[in-house]
């Protein structure tokens, strides 16, 4: 017979959900904010973006097909984007206690009470979800048996510094391979796994790490959580690289780091893009491609020189999702090309950075 736990999520406005408890029992708190992807918790929980948020999901029904295993290639997991869960809690209409599927090792739940992770089901995902996009995203806390906590702020924070490496690490080191640096900001693994599909070798690096030491051939800026602005070490390398004219990429997070090196702004946006299901047209055509976004923040294009073009912008609400140096050897894209979850439709900008080196 299952115990139903009660659980209770507070938001810094004082609205609250009652509901019951499917993970580990302790109180915490964070920025909650939503994504409406239907499939894709796996990945989405160990994305080191999330980390210091409560993460709801607007999908109803979650935890049907498990969790996979920790199965490894080339030194990194493969069925997660970090080698562990990154959201603070995870908060679900209905909870799915029986699983079924090919790839499953455990449940939801019993992955969530092995990383000490709250997990609540039986909230109004909906009725949130409406408050978060008529008020914007919040600080919010989960409360078992009355031992309230004070609310937290990741994006106060300089947060990127408790999802980096500590030291380098070199993937894929082969002879007469073109090298990358990528700077982890709280990358996703698929992001080193497609550079390594690619044959190159990547130099893996923390994000305050000085890169240009190395002797390299392209330069990756990872996706990651919080303020860009509080990047500062990483903006300032970055910058440097531009004066290098390093061929550059950034992703996510990377895209805010570069356009703050090229001396732009970022601002952050009312609730956030957070899911599978984006659309983001390609600045100068009619196509349009679906994209995987999970992002706070954006960048103000009008804040850039006439050197910087727009490269993609969201098709729901017209904010930047990319840049492109007009004669320079610099992009950026603020959805995830790497995917994981969802399409793979901008996967060819592996290719284009590649391109770039040539």
């Amino acid at each position: 017979m299952r115990e139903y736990k009660k659980v209770r999520l507070i938001l810094e406005n004082g609205d609250y959900f009652d509901g019951f408890s499917f993970g580990a029992e302790r109180s915490v708190s964070g920025e909650v904010v939503f994504s409406t992807g239907m499939v894709g918790y796996p990945e989405s929980l160990t994305d080191p973006s999330y980390k210091g948020q409560i993460l709801a999901l607007t999908y109803p029904l979650i935890g049907n097909y498990g969790v996979p295993g920790k199965e490894k290639e080339h030194g990194l997991l493969k069925n997660f984007e970090s080698d562990k869960i990154q959201a603070t809690a995870l908060i679900v209409s209905d909870y799915s206690f029986e699983y079924s599927h090919w790839n499953a090792k455990k449940s939801l739940a019993e992955w969530l009470k092995e990383e000490n992770v709250p997990g609540i089901y039986g909230i109004d995902t909906r009725k949130l979800t409406k408050i978060l996009r008529e008020k914007g995203a919040m600080l919010g806390k989960i409360v078992f048996d009355d031992k309230d906590i004070s609310f937290f702020d990741p994006n106060a924070i300089d947060i990127v510094k408790e999802v980096t490496i500590k030291d380098p690490i070199i993937y894929n080191e082969k002879p007469n391979q073109k090298k990358i640096v990528v700077v982890d900001c709280g990358i996703k693994l698929n992001i080193i796994r497609n550079l390594i599909k690619r044959n190159l070798t990547v130099i893996r690096v923390p994000h305050d790490y000085d890169f240009l030491t190395q002797m390299f051939d392209g330069l990756v800026i990872s996706n990651g959580p919080g303020d860009p602005k509080m990047c500062a070490k990483t903006i300032y390398n970055v910058g440097r690289a531009i004066k290098h004219n390093i061929p550059t990429f950034g992703i996510c997070l990377g895209n805010q780091i570069l356009a703050l090196a090229a001396g732009g702004n970022t601002y952050k946006l009312k609730y956030g893009h957070r899911s599978q299901n984006q659309p983001c047209t390609l600045v100068g055509t009619k196509r349009c491609h679906i994209t995987t976004q999970n992002h706070g923040f954006a960048v103000d294009m009008k804040s850039l020189s006439s050197e910087w073009q727009e490269y993609f912008v969201n098709a729901n609400d017209g904010t930047n999702e990319g840049l492109k140096h007009k004669t320079k050897p610099f992009m950026s894209v603020q959805f995830h090309p790497e995917a994981t979850p969802g399409p793979l439709d901008t996967e060819f900008l592996f290719d284009e950075f590649i391109k770039m080196m040539k």
